[in-house]
């Protein structure tokens, strides 16, 4: 059997690095049409914010990818690819659901951000 770190890490790495860039582009180039939106006479600003927004969403998403991947967990845990299977699948929901929580985080801000924005100054 092949070591239980290789069954659930190599999997877990690449299916999470892989949501979190398709997810980062998919949030940019929608999140633009917004702030273009939002900031109609400065596009260079709209532009600047969805970038730190997508420099940021990728430190934050990746920084829980890692921290979800513990590999003395997996060590510990892991026992029969059945065991493997049960831990990634785990990991990945997880995962999702910190990516769902994050999303949800800045559609508030982009909420109030436009709100702040169409009051009268």
């Amino acid at each position: 059997m092949s070591s239980p770190l290789f069954l659930v890490s190599l999997p877990y790495a690449t299916i999470a690095i892989t949501l979190t860039v398709w997810l980062a582009r998919a949030l940019s180039r929608h999140g633009e049409v917004f702030l273009r939106a939002v900031f109609p006479a400065r596009p260079e600003l709209a532009d600047a914010i969805n970038q730190l927004l997508v420099i940021g969403f990728y430190l934050v998403n990746l920084g829980w990818a890692l921290l979800l991947l513990r590999a003395n967990e997996v060590e510990a845990q892991v026992h029969t690819p059945t065991d493997a299977i049960a831990l990634l699948t785990t990991r990945l929901g997880t995962l999702l659901l910190l990516l769902g929580v994050a999303h949800l985080a800045n559609l508030y801000v982009f909420h109030r951000v436009r709100r702040g924005a169409e009051q009268p100054a």
